[in-house]
């Protein structure tokens, strides 16, 4: 199993490209068995997940070419596809559930495994299952297994307004997918917001679909006849530029992040710049300047669905928080098992207390590096993040997790000036 070796101390300069984003990346190779004809994807990140999802499809009968030099794959979907995604391929990610909305707005049936994923927490998938039954639907839990059909003498799923009982991401985008073919208008209340969806209702609208008002929490969808193939690529990565940005915050120095979008960032960048760090627009993407944790100012924040600060930079900011000045207050209202990365901090010598979904963390002069353990793919990146500030060497261990969401994080970081390699 991999480990990265890392040897702290060492301010970052220079510039990276951000990669494609994840969250943005898997919905839409799903979006590619909407139609027949082939869907090119550029700025795909090389990632885990991405190429589980590729696996997913391959399996369905999805014909798939890559290109290198662009960063993406030609997908097409037959007609004979079949509408299968077994556990074996679904266990380790959760986003595999994107499926079902596609399969069935095209196929008109699908068998799905329950999926898998990181373990910080319940993210359940009836909300899911009572949208689709919305647009009439027949679905039940079987054997490990959600199996959805149209009902006889139905060929296409039917319109509805769809309100979930939470802000739910891979719902939001799995509704918004099965209506584009859905007889009539869909209408999805209390819709997630971020850009990733917006970015996937872009693409859709490439392809023919008729969509308004992605990016608000009420989304309209006039479904059509068919889609078509189309040319997209793949927005920014903001939780990948958020963490660099939280790492030279920690760090010290001056680097700039191509492609990344400081409107996508906005509540994670008002919390930098009242710490002392400073994140400016350029024309290439985000410039950020810090002195280092010396000159950090602890920042007390609360994760919320989108607009505000982000579930998945909870980690990494808390590490930020463990070598700044003072005391703050992470609260965790998304995922109640989100907090795995803080007994690790602690080996590398941070200051924090749980109180059930509060961490209270005291600054400290220092971390020192120590052997610690990933448990997930942001808890991860939070390690890492305390291992370039530590003293000494730190080996973070089981970053499969890591490869899961980050494009080769170790390269980035090693021409930033960080001392981090992999080890295998």
């Amino acid at each position: 199993m991999d480990k990265l070796r890392i040897v702290g101390g060492r301010p970052l300069h220079g510039s990276i490209a951000v990669s494609g984003a994840k969250n943005a990346a898997l919905p839409e190779l799903c979006a590619a068995l909407l139609t027949a004809e082939p869907v090119e994807l550029r700025n795909v990140p090389r990632l885990r997940d991405v190429a589980t999802m590729r696996k997913l499809l391959d399996n369905m009968g999805v014909q798939a070419e890559t290109h290198g030099e662009r960063g993406g794959f030609t997908l097409q979907a037959p007609t004979s596809l079949l509408p299968e995604a077994p556990y074996d391929l679904v266990k380790t990610m959760r986003a595999s559930v994107l499926v079902l909305g596609p399969l069935l707005a095209r196929f008109g049936r699908a068998k799905v495994s329950l999926p898998g994923g990181c373990a910080i927490g319940s993210r359940p998938v009836d909300q899911h299952i009572k949208g689709l039954q919305a647009m009439g639907a027949e679905i039940v839990v079987e054997h490990g297994y959600m199996v959805a059909q149209l009902p006889a003498g139905q060929t296409r799923l039917k319109g509805a307004r769809i309100t979930t009982d939470m802000v739910t991401v891979t719902g939001t985008e799995n509704f918004m997918m099965a209506a584009t073919l859905a007889d009539g208008e869909t209408i999805l209340e209390n819709a997630a917001q971020e850009p990733e969806i917006t970015d996937l209702a872009e693409m859709l609208i490439k392809m023919g679909a008729r969509i308004e008002g992605h990016g608000t929490s009420r989304i309209r969808i006039q479904g059509v006849e068919r889609l078509h193939g189309c040319e997209h690529a793949v927005v920014a990565d903001r939780i990948e530029a958020g963490t660099f940005l939280c790492a030279v915050a920690a760090t010290g120095g001056d680097v700039t992040l191509q492609h990344a979008r400081g409107d996508h960032l906005d509540a994670v960048i008002d919390k930098l710049r009242d710490a002392g760090v400073t994140v400016e627009d350029v024309t290439e993407g985000l410039r950020v300047v810090s002195s280092g944790a010396a000159a950090l100012k602890a920042q007390t924040f609360r994760t919320t669905e989108y607009p505000g600060f982000p579930t998945d930079m909870q980690a990494q900011f808390m590490a930020l928080n463990a070598v700044a000045h003072g005391a703050s207050t992470v609260t965790e209202t998304i995922f109640e098992n989100r907090f795995m990365h803080v007994q690790e901090l602690q080996r590398l010598g941070a200051s924090i207390r749980i109180d059930g979904r509060v961490a209270v963390v005291e600054g400290v002069p220092r971390l020192s590096g120590a052997t610690v353990m990933a448990t997930d793919l942001r808890a991860s990146a939070s390690l890492v993040i305390a291992g370039l500030v530590a003293e000494g060497e730190t080996v973070v261990d089981r970053i499969y997790h890591l490869d899961r969401g980050y494009d080769q994080m170790e390269l980035k970081l090693r021409a930033l000036g960080a001392d981090i390699e992999r080890i295998q």
